[in-house]
């Protein structure tokens, strides 16, 4: 009797998957934060917590014992990027609303991935990424905004752009240190080093809320599980397939945000979410199914 071996980059877009999911558990978890948690002192908390735990977890699995050169710049690229996101997107969605911010943000993420993968990597998407991506981000613009209240803010979507191209620089110059560390030491390093660079945010908001009843326990499952766990995910996945690949299968985060709503917050979908949930679906489907063909020059 033989046993199947799963292929590496077979289970490359299920690591980006299951990072996504995890992500997509915070807006849900966010519910349920003490009134006084401010959006930007949210961030800056999870990224602290994320930062210590993932270098705790490179620590004691010893990946720090590969004596290879760090690139300095794209590390320091990809947790200026973290950081940037995290300013740039809570900032959006304060003055555009929830579902533009998310829409434009997310949206904008695989063209802005595409774009840089070209640039950076000489990834040339095939038609079926093509495809995909247009399928998921319709089904993720059905979906946030189907039945929402839409207030369209120039300065927001601009910030919301931001954060889409913040996103897609941390995943490509998160790919340059995957290339030269294990991806504990590299994820630990990254997110330790944009949590330093948000360390000034702490200083200057209310963290009254950690003291709350439940506010504890939203810190620790947003640094824990929605960023360590997740980006640990991200970047184990993000090493067996192309960038534009990994940040359209990250609108599985949406996916998952909406479905949290329906069967834990007793939220009701529209038609036109039902039928963005199915494009969604389809999309990450045929990316995640096998591996997409692409060229590198």
């Amino acid at each position: 009797m033989t046993t199947a071996i799963k292929s590496p980059l077979k289970s490359g877009p299920l690591f980006v998957i299951a990072a996504a999911v995890l992500w997509g558990t915070t807006g849900t978890a966010q519910t349920f934060a003490p009134p006084g948690a401010q959006p930007v002192s949210v961030g800056a908390v999870r990224l602290a917590v994320g930062g210590l735990a993932l270098l705790a977890l490179a620590v004691l699995r010893g990946s720090f014992n590969n004596f290879q050169p760090w690139p300095k710049r794209a590390t320091g690229l990809a947790a200026a990027s973290m950081a940037a996101y995290q300013l740039f997107f809570f900032a959006g969605v304060a003055r555009t609303g929830v579902a533009v911010g998310t829409v434009v943000t997310i949206g904008s993420g695989p063209a802005w991935a595409g774009l840089l993968g070209i640039l950076a990597w000489g990834e040339r998407p095939s038609r079926r990424w093509i495809n995909a991506t247009a399928l998921a981000v319709l089904g993720c613009i059905l979906l946030v905004t189907a039945g929402s209240d839409i207030h369209v803010d120039v300065g927001g979507i601009g910030l919301a752009l931001g954060a889409g191209l913040s996103y897609a620089a941390y995943a490509v110059a998160s790919k340059a240190v995957l290339d030269a560390q294990p991806p504990d030491a590299a994820t630990a390093v990254i997110f330790t080093l944009g949590a330093v660079f948000l360390l000034p945010w702490l200083f200057i908001t209310d963290l009254t809320w950690l003291t709350q009843p439940g506010g504890l326990a939203v810190a620790l499952h947003l640094g824990l599980l929605a960023t360590a766990a997740a980006y640990a995910l991200f970047a184990r996945g993000l090493r067996l397939v192309p960038v534009a690949t990994a940040v359209t299968l990250s609108l599985a985060e949406p996916l998952t945000a909406g479905l949290l709503g329906v069967f834990l917050l007793g939220e009701q979908l529209t038609i036109l979410a039902l039928l963005g949930i199915v494009l969604l679906f389809i999309g990450l489907a045929l990316l995640s199914a096998q591996p997409p063909n692409h060229e590198v020059k």
